[in-house]
């Protein structure tokens, strides 16, 4: 075939209306005029001679042969970009671009800090950090639209084979009581004290309110038995919940930092117990390596890769992982 039926243009606007779900939200994002997205889709349903869409509904719902010509799509988009990308690399870090992905949690308070020092090093790398659901995240790595991601969620079981999913460090799920409570005294809590505890925590139809029950089942703790007395949407809310003296919650000690250091919230120790996940590196083996993403693999991310245990940190071994090296340096975690 020497002359293609469709451009890249045109498979841009057909994600764009499948993703925003009208023409006019599609000719919104790429910043062009609807009559031009109607246009380019009449010429591309020509070209083709196939319907893309149905538009009897009130949504552009895409027909059979518009689902599949967009699944093939995002693969073609998602290439261009990888080409142009390592076209970039031949710059030596003089411009490009790295994304990053996170789960919720370590994508607000982990990923930030490490994409600061980053910068601070390679100031003409564009940085992108894309922050969704472990799963939503898993699939963008392996699909090339992230480079590497930090994730603490359970990857989908079917891109177990498809990825590189490296154990990268140790999250605390620490529980915090506002510094009045009473049993701030105590040296440490007894598992049976967590049952008198008053509890605030995220929704239950929540990603990480579910892994937080699943550590939290797995160090033997009944969470039926706990009380849960607010259910609130954000971690920034449930923090300030418990510092206004409204109950106690387990979250990730990487999103208190700042309130221990202030003294506004209690971090308790629990007797012989310490509940922690696994934050996991993920990235896709079969794609193309970007410097930027082995420049902040080797030189930022050993940095972060702290193991605690209830009294110390410790370093973790060094991680193999093809074209990256993680071995965390002594320093790690001051």
């Amino acid at each position: 075939m020497s002359d293609l039926p469709f451009t890249l243009d045109q498979l841009r606007i057909l994600k764009a209306i499948a993703s925003e779900g009208s023409f006019k939200r599609a000719a919104d994002s790429l910043y062009v005029s609807q009559p031009a997205v109607s246009l380019q889709v009449q010429n591309l349903e020509r070209q083709l001679d196939v319907p893309l869409f149905d538009r009897g509904g009130r949504r552009a719902q895409l027909t059979e042969a518009g689902h599949l010509l967009l699944s093939y799509g995002e693969k073609i988009l998602s290439l261009c970009q990888e080409t142009c990308r390592a076209l970039e690399d031949l710059q030596n870090l003089q411009g490009g671009t790295l994304i990053v992905g996170a789960s919720q949690t370590t994508g607000t308070y982990l990923l930030p800090r490490m994409i600061g020092m980053f910068r601070q090093k390679y100031p003409d790398v564009a940085v992108q950090l894309h922050v969704h659901s472990t799963r939503r995240t898993a699939w963008s790595v392996a699909n090339g639209q992230i480079d590497l991601a930090i994730v603490g969620g359970e990857i989908p079981t079917e891109l177990v084979e498809a990825l590189e999913i490296v154990p990268y460090a140790e999250d605390e799920l620490a529980l915090i009581l506002p510094p009045s409570h009473p049993m701030v005294q105590q040296e440490s809590i007894q598992k049976e004290d967590l049952y008198k505890l008053q509890f605030i925590s995220l929704d239950s139809q929540s990603t990480i309110r579910k892994v937080i029950d699943q550590v939290l089942t797995r160090c033997g703790i009944d969470t039926r038995r706990l009380k849960i007395e607010m259910e609130l949407n954000s971690i920034e809310a449930i923090k300030n919940a418990v510092q206004s003296g409204l109950g106690a919650a387990f979250v990730s000690v990487s999103a208190i930092e700042k309130e221990l250091l202030m003294g506004v919230l209690h971090k308790s120790q629990m007797n012989e117990v310490l509940v922690t996940r696994i934050l996991s590196l993920i990235y896709n083996p079969n794609r193309y390596r970007s410097k930027a993403a082995e420049a902040f693999s080797n030189e930022i991310l050993p940095q972060f890769a702290t193991y605690s245990t209830i009294h110390e940190k410790k370093e973790p071994p060094a991680i193999e992982l093809g074209f990256i090296e993680i071995a965390t340096p002594n320093s790690a975690g001051s």
